[in-house]
């Protein structure tokens, strides 16, 4: 029967550094996106994002009918809730291999992160 090792100090430094790098992408993307691009594309801040477009907007340049404006809307809503669960999975999973200090310090670097 194989025996299984833990990887080396260093290997796994490099593996938690690696995760908490791509959870960080993640929770900015997900603020921007929650804070700044989600509102603009319904709308709600115009002018927010000189770059994005509103729902309204695609409506009037595309031409859309009023239920191709709902479905638009609501493939738009699913990929923020898709988003924002993705997010919170990733987050509980890295929780769950912290201790208590380190989960302390994580939620510190997150919340400074977002600042």
């Amino acid at each position: 029967m194989p025996v299984s090792t833990l990887p080396r100090p260093a290997e796994r430094v490099a593996l938690v550094s690696f995760i908490l790098v791509f959870l960080c992408g993640i929770a900015t993307g997900a603020v921007v996106m929650s804070f700044l691009i989600h509102p603009g594309l319904h709308g709600s801040r115009p002018g927010a994002i000189s770059g994005s477009m509103s729902v309204r907007e695609w409506k009037q340049q595309l031409d859309l009918s009023d239920e191709q404006t709902r479905q638009l809307t609501s493939v738009l809503d699913d990929f923020a809730h898709y988003y924002d669960n993705l997010l919170a999975d990733g987050n509980s999973r890295v929780r769950q291999i912290l201790t208590p200090q380190q989960t302390q310090k994580y939620e510190r670097m997150i919340r400074e992160h977002k600042q």
